[in-house]
């Protein structure tokens, strides 16, 4: 069996060629300052622009890596807390080199992310995955070697969270939905809460009123992704977290799914930061272990099915209730 440096010998790019210059991103790319998200000194600011920065090194370390054994070492060296989101911008990278390759012994660069050290970031490269599709203008496929049966799913959240980070006018203030999603739109909109975190500032008020503006139909899954970005990314204190546990209502269940996705993430990572176990305890009522448990025991059975992904979300809402009862 060829060790995983074998199985990615090369996927870099000679740096200032054409194709390099192409691909690399600015860190203002992804700055929720820059792109006029939140203003410099509100309270949140600073998470946010960390972790859009660390999807910004992960790309680009991705992209100009010698190969998969220098980058899995390269994101080793971003600190704990944020590497998640550097395996994200890997994700993203990987997938994009692999559906501008030829078919073939070329396209397994995603493959190789995710294996090894990669492992304990799945969840993180599927969605970084999803973001691939969406800078190249496709709709999420299963064409990438190596991707999970039913985190392949994932794709879809980030592709959700790349149309309203960075078409946000019509995607999220006119609330735009593509046409032909189907049941896929509930996935979409999961990563499309997810952006309302830096989209919105992280403001409570402010993100209860742009889901508010959506269709009834879609707001429990914006809910849902919004408590992901409130476990996984952070920012605020606990008087934040509480009023928006307040302004979720009736999607209570909905928030807490997707915070219990942001502990299973982090407990997979063996470093579950202090703003996740705030965001567990406050918003699922429980600590970040145990909702993390939840996300493996409602897995347990399942295919790959777009059903069996959304019986997975369902599965950990019942769960939280059995618990809060």
């Amino acid at each position: 069996m060829k060790s995983l440096s074998q199985a990615l010998p090369d996927i870099s790019l000679p740096r200032h060629s054409w194709p390099w210059r192409l691909l690399i991103q600015k860190p203002e790319t992804a700055d929720p300052v820059a792109r006029g998200f939140t203003g410099p000194d509100a309270p949140a600011t600073a998470a946010l622009r960390a972790a859009a920065g660390s999807f910004i090194e992960g790309f680009n370390l991705a992209i100009d890596a010698a190969g998969v054994a220098h980058l899995h070492s390269a994101l080793a060296a971003v600190t704990p807390d944020l590497r998640g989101f550097a395996y994200e911008g890997a994700g993203m990278a990987t997938a994009i080199l692999d559906l501008l390759g030829p078919p073939g012994s070329q396209r397994g660069r995603t493959a190789a992310l995710l294996a090894g050290p990669g492992d304990a970031y799945t969840h993180l490269i599927h969605v970084g995955v999803g973001w691939g599709y969406c800078r190249l203008h496709l709709r999420p496929g299963h064409n990438l070697p190596g991707t999970h049966p039913l985190y392949r799913w994932l794709a879809y959240d980030g592709w959700g969270f790349h149309r309203g980070f960075f078409t946000t006018g019509r995607t999220v203030r006119r609330r735009h939905a593509e046409p032909n999603l189907g049941p896929r739109l509930a996935v979409r909109d999961q990563g499309l809460g997810r952006s309302l975190w830096f989209c919105d500032g992280a403001v409570p008020e402010a993100i209860a009123g742009t889901i508010g503006a959506f269709p009834e139909a879609r707001r429990s899954d914006l809910w849902s992704g919004v408590g992901l970005a409130a476990g996984y990314a952070g920012g605020v204190p606990d008087e934040k977290l509480l009023e928006l546990a307040k302004l979720a209502a009736p999607y209570e269940a909905h928030l807490a799914q997707g915070v219990a996705f942001a502990c299973g993430a982090r407990v997979r990572a063996a470093h579950v930061p202090e703003h996740t176990e705030r965001a567990a305890r406050v918003l699922a009522g429980v600590d970040a272990t145990t909702a993390a448990g939840w996300t493996d025991t409602a897995q347990e059975g399942l295919g790959g099915t777009l059903g069996d992904y959304q019986s997975w979300r369902a599965g950990i809402r019942e769960l939280w209730q059995e618990a809060t009862r």
